[in-house]
């Protein structure tokens, strides 16, 4: 019995890499005759191994549902740990954003270069905005159109306030919680309930089978165990994510049925790779001013000392009678000097 049920759990593993295998082999398809396996009466070591196989898996009660149970089992840790994984990604970034101090000020900045661009208008005094409006920074630009809003905000914080340039580095889960959507969790979810569902139907039904699915209960019982535990924990995680996922809307002054989470993550996380875009070019262009600053006072200098360089030639090539007359009255006292001695 225990080899038949690994017999059983391997094919149900054929059933996952080949989906129509299941069809195939309940429901008229060619690669296998049922029928002809229930009817054959001969000597059945005169049969192959996979034959014989089929031969006792015709025997089990409600084999296709016992392998569908089989298929769920193999892939349900897979499943529930994806599942979790995801659902703490959402939980964490969540967290990440709301508590994130240099995210908070770098909006407060981004509302004050609102107020001033709006001064003297009816907007000029808003006390918040729509957190789409973040997308619009950079298609804001100056009269001369050198540069946009999103770069003139990096600027500011990078002489006024530059610990906040790399606030990005506070939303480590924001990048994979804004490619998750909440409504294929919430598929995924009601797939893995009903999968244990299903479970605890074909158990209770497999009850009345007798001594050919003895095996086979005990193996279920033993998922189950373990299974509705999981389950129950990850359904309470689902609720306190959906919870978390309408809090992040409201902390940034939005309705979750308007602008739900994935609108929210979305949002932000392209709002990080446009700052952090504007952010590189504003250093790239600072540090291309600087090269061309320093090249133009070498060029200075160089023309200042060749100037120089100059001058001093040129007076070189003047005649300097002060020191022919210096040289002469020399020559004089040397002489002097000379018929001295020899006097």
């Amino acid at each position: 019995m225990e080899l038949f049920l690994v017999g059983l759990n391997t094919l149900a593993k054929l059933m996952l890499s080949m989906p129509k295998c299941l069809n195939n082999l309940f429901h008229g398809g060619d690669q296998f005759d049922s029928d002809g396996q229930e009817n054959y009466t001969g000597n059945k070591d005169m049969l192959g191994k996979c034959e014989q196989f089929f031969l006792e898996l015709m025997k089990v009660p409600r084999v296709e549902s016992k392998l569908r149970v089989f298929a769920f089992r193999i892939t349900f840790s897979s499943q529930v740990n994806e599942l979790r994984c995801n659902l703490n990604t959402i939980n964490n970034a969540a967290g990440e954003v709301k508590e994130s101090a240099k995210l908070r000020q770098i909006m407060q900045t981004i509302l004050t270069l609102g107020n001033a661009l709006n001064q003297g208008t009816a907007r000029g005094s808003a006390v918040g905005f729509k957190l789409d409006s973040l997308l619009k920074l950079s298609d804001t630009r100056a009269r001369n159109n050198k540069m946009t809003l999103m770069h003139y905000l990096c600027k500011l914080l990078a002489e006024k306030m530059p610990e906040l340039l790399d606030f990005d580095k506070d939303l480590n889960h924001l990048e994979a919680a804004s490619k998750i959507q909440l409504k294929s969790l919430a598929e995924e979810m009601q797939a893995v309930s009903k999968g244990l569902e299903k479970v605890e139907q074909e158990l209770t039904a497999s009850e009345n089978d007798g001594a050919i699915s003895a095996g086979f209960q005990k193996a279920l019982k033993n998922f189950l165990d373990t299974a509705e535990a999981e389950v129950r924990s990850l359904i309470s995680l689902y609720s306190e994510v959906g919870r978390s996922a309408d809090s992040l809307s409201q902390y940034f002054g939005e309705d979750p049925a308007r602008c739900p989470f994935e609108q929210v993550t979305q949002i932000l996380a392209i709002f990080c790779k446009m700052f952090n875009k504007a952010r590189d070019e504003n250093e790239q262009l600072a540090d291309a001013e600087k090269k061309k600053l320093e090249k133009e006072a070498m060029k200075e200098q160089a023309a200042a000392h060749s100037a120089k360089k100059e001058g001093v030639d040129a007076d070189r090539s003047k005649p300097n009678y002060r020191v022919q007359k210096h040289t002469r009255s020399n020559s004089i006292s040397e002489a002097l000097g000379s018929l001295h001695s020899v006097g």
